[in-house]
């Protein structure tokens, strides 16, 4: 009888408690994610809107006849534009692309386009991972997005030596949306790691624009490589928020705001800890800048700001119930966000009316500042226990990888990682080999065994 009785009082702290649970919840902001971030400045987030216009042309058939470009055209001259790729070109393996040399920047760019919800060949390269499925670098990384770095890479790497060369004080710049944006990414880390594949060229040329970013990289390669990549995030996009394996998500395409809301109370429950401790984990990549342009209990859009920082610990862990979940995922709200907030900051400064000479020394300052933070988030890795996260050394080079720790991997990953820490690493032929064939057209495909992967 007393067993009978007590089973209201449990009802009753059940209901208190997800009624606590669904008010915290729903006032989680994304906003709050980078509260405690610095704000960016308009040298640093220049680039951003520009190659928003950029992965938006590659959406257009005639870029001379264009039919959906955003206010202000794309910025782009045709007669600079080297190539453009598209699903014909490409046979499934990697999303369109197209490189351009953009002489006004001194940037060659290759910008890669988003998802196509009507494309198979898209959900196949989503589809194509599994946790711990791929390690490169001490680190995992998404499988099917590897692949298509690898083939992309692979295609275009004469083309792409060639400029390096010619042009030797260019940036060589890799951006992409969504899909393309891990891509990007993957194309970026590969590059770093088998330079000699684009004429040895230098680590500080090479940088990567992910905007809308998928989770594609183990948090100490995403730490490791913050001085490369950067991702850019709207306010509450799901994307980068989502830890649910790609393939859950593209499966319930139609019940997604119910799968989001069941993976919010997953993550509720689970420490903060017992997340950054699994190495299989997969993260938005390389140091964040995220625009902020809505405030909690405020109607409507604000003058954005943009915050960045090199987090560790609080790297958009939590998915935000909002409406604009979704919305704020397209790119074309992102380039008009972004173009906004890098108006507001170049308006700043120019009522601040801040000399030349000043502004070269707060560029010094400001890469002075991002070089501090990038050595301190590798310390804070491994402060909080990362796998396979370590500080660089007093050199400003990373501590070697013992030989050992490739032997606690399973049969099924493969391990590759810098010169500098591992004498077993596959060179980029073995990789290409060991991955593609040639058909009888000369064409890369997938080899058999690595199709039902």
């Amino acid at each position: 009888m007393s067993i009978l009785c007590g089973l209201p009082l449990l009802e009753c702290v059940y209901c208190l408690a997800c009624a606590r649970w669904a008010w915290k919840r729903c006032l989680h902001t994304g906003g709050r994610d980078s509260e405690s971030w610095g704000l960016a400045t308009a040298e640093e987030f220049e680039p951003v809107p520009r190659l928003c216009r950029y992965i938006l042309a590659v959406y257009e058939d005639d870029l001379r006849h264009p039919l959906w470009e955003p206010p202000g055209g794309y910025g782009i001259n045709p007669d600079w534009l080297i190539l453009k790729r598209t699903y014909e070109d490409t046979h499934g393996m990697a999303p369109p692309y197209m490189l351009y040399l953009d002489h006004d920047h001194a940037d060659i760019v290759l910008a890669i386009r988003g998802l196509n919800l009507a494309k198979e060949s898209d959900y196949a390269v989503l589809l194509d991972n599994k946790l711990g499925k791929r390690k490169i670098d001490g680190g995992y990384v998404h499988n099917g997005l590897l692949k298509a770095a690898g083939w992309v890479l692979e295609a275009e790497c004469v083309v792409l030596k060639e400029l390096v060369e010619k042009y030797p004080n260019y940036t060589l710049t890799f951006t992409g949306h969504s899909l393309g944006s891990g891509v990007a990414a993957m194309l970026a880390l590969v590059v770093v790691l088998h330079k000699d594949k684009l004429g040895n060229i230098e680590r500080r040329r090479i940088r990567c624009y992910a905007v809308a970013p998928a989770r594609c990289m183990s948090l100490n390669l995403a730490v490791r490589y913050a001085d490369v990549i950067n991702s850019v995030v709207l306010q509450d996009d799901f994307l980068p928020r989502t830890a649910t394996p790609l393939e859950d998500i593209f499966k319930s395409l139609f019940c997604l705001p119910c799968l989001l809301c069941l993976r919010c109370m997953r993550d509720t429950c689970i420490s903060e800890e017992t997340m950054i401790k699994d190495p299989r984990r997969l993260y938005a990549p390389g140091r964040l800048y995220h625009i902020v342009e809505r405030k909690p209990f405020r109607c409507g859009r604000f003058p954005p700001v943009v915050r960045t920082a090199v987090p560790v610990d609080g790297r958009f862990e939590h998915i935000v119930l909002s409406c604009n979940a979704t919305s704020d995922h397209a790119i074309i709200w992102i380039e008009r966000e972004a173009r906004r907030a890098l108006d507001i900051l170049v308006e700043k400064d120019r009522i601040m009316e801040i000399p030349a000479k000043q502004r070269m020394e707060r560029q010094e300052t400001l890469a002075r500042e991002h070089s501090e933070e990038y050595r301190a988030a590798l310390h804070r890795a491994v402060t909080l226990s990362v796998p396979h996260a370590y500080s660089p050394s007093k050199y400003g080079t990373f501590d070697e990888v013992e030989e050992g720790e490739d032997s606690h991997r399973s049969s099924g990953e493969s391990s590759f990682s810098s010169p500098k820490t591992s004498k077993t690493r596959e060179n980029w032929d073995e990789l290409i080999e060991r991955l593609f064939d040639k058909d009888e057209s000369g064409h890369i495909v997938l080899k058999k065994s690595h199709r039902d992967d």
